[in-house]
C-alpha cells in the first residue's frame, strides 16, 4: 500500500515538473516592452562673452548756436544735413537669468563719412563772413541691454553713452574739431542661427551735446549739437 501511494506522489510529481518547467522557460524568454529613455533637449542660452561686426547707414544733423557778446542778438546755424554708410566693430557680455530676461552690457566703434553741405555764415564783429560745414569721421557707444529671450529670438533696448569726434570748420577764427560726448538710445531684435553665431539689426539714436567754443576773449562763443539716427546689421560670434 505504501509503495503504490510513493510510487503515485512520484507520478504525479513528475508530471507536475513536466507541465511547469516549460511554462517558466517560455515566460522568462519572452521579451516584455519598456519605455524609450527621456532624451533632454538642450535650451539655448544667451549668457556669454561676444565679439562681432556691423554695417549701417546713418542720417546726421548738425546745429550751431552763436552767442555774441555785448547783448547782440544770437545767431543759429543749421549745419545741414547728411547721410552715409558706417561699419564698425562690437564686443560685449549677456547674462541670462531663469526667467528669460537677459542682462547685457555693449560697446561699439564706428567709423563713417558723414559730411554735410557748407552754408554761409553772417558777419561777426570784426570777422568777415564766410562758409562752414559740419562732418563726422568716427563715432561709438556704451550701453546697456535689456532683452527677453524667446528660446534663439530676442527683442531688445538698448541705451547709454555716445561719443564722435565732430569738425564744424572754422568759424570766426575758431577750430571747432573735437570728440564730444552724449547719449543714446535704441532697440533691436537679435536671432541665434547656431550656438555660437546671431545676428542682429538694430537701431539707435545718438545726440552729441554741450559742445562750446570762445571766439575771442570778450566776443562771445558757439555751442555746437549733433544729432544721429543709425541703422545696422550685425553678426556676432559667441564664446
Amino acid at each position: 500500500m505504501k509503495t503504490s501511494l510513493l510510487a503515485g506522489t512520484a507520478l504525479a510529481a513528475t508530471v507536475l515538473t513536466a507541465a511547469v518547467l516549460p511554462a517558466s522557460a517560455a515566460d522568462l524568454a519572452r521579451s516584455y516592452p519598456t519605455k524609450a529613455p527621456v532624451v533632454a533637449v538642450p535650451v539655448f542660452s544667451w549668457t556669454g562673452f561676444y565679439i562681432g561686426g556691423n554695417v549701417g547707414w546713418a542720417w546726421l544733423n548738425n546745429d550751431l548756436n552763436v552767442s555774441p557778446a555785448f547783448g547782440i542778438p544770437a545767431t543759429s546755424l543749421s549745419v545741414g544735413d547728411a547721410n552715409g554708410f558706417t561699419g564698425g566693430l562690437q564686443v560685449g557680455y549677456n547674462w541670462q537669468f531663469v526667467n528669460n530676461v537677459v542682462l547685457g552690457i555693449e560697446a561699439d566703434v564706428q567709423w563713417a563719412d558723414l559730411g554735410s553741405s557748407s552754408v554761409a555764415i553772417v558777419p561777426y564783429g570784426p570777422f568777415a563772413a564766410g562758409l562752414t560745414d559740419g562732418s563726422l569721421n568716427a563715432f561709438g557707444t556704451v550701453r546697456a541691454r535689456l532683452g527677453y529671450a524667446m528660446d534663439r529670438f530676442m527683442p531688445y533696448v538698448t541705451g547709454g553713452l555716445a561719443w564722435g569726434t565732430t569738425d564744424y570748420g572754422n568759424i570766426y577764427g575758431v577750430d571747432t574739431s573735437s570728440t564730444n560726448w552724449g547719449w543714446t538710445i535704441g532697440g533691436g531684435v537679435e536671432y541665434a542661427f547656431t550656438n555660437n553665431w546671431t545676428a542682429k539689426i538694430e537701431y539707435q539714436y545718438i545726440d552729441l551735446e554741450g559742445s562750446s567754443y570762445t571766439i575771442a576773449p570778450t566776443l562771445g562763443s558757439i555751442s555746437a549739437d549733433t544729432q544721429l539716427n543709425v541703422v545696422k546689421v550685425g553678426i556676432n560670434y559667441k564664446f
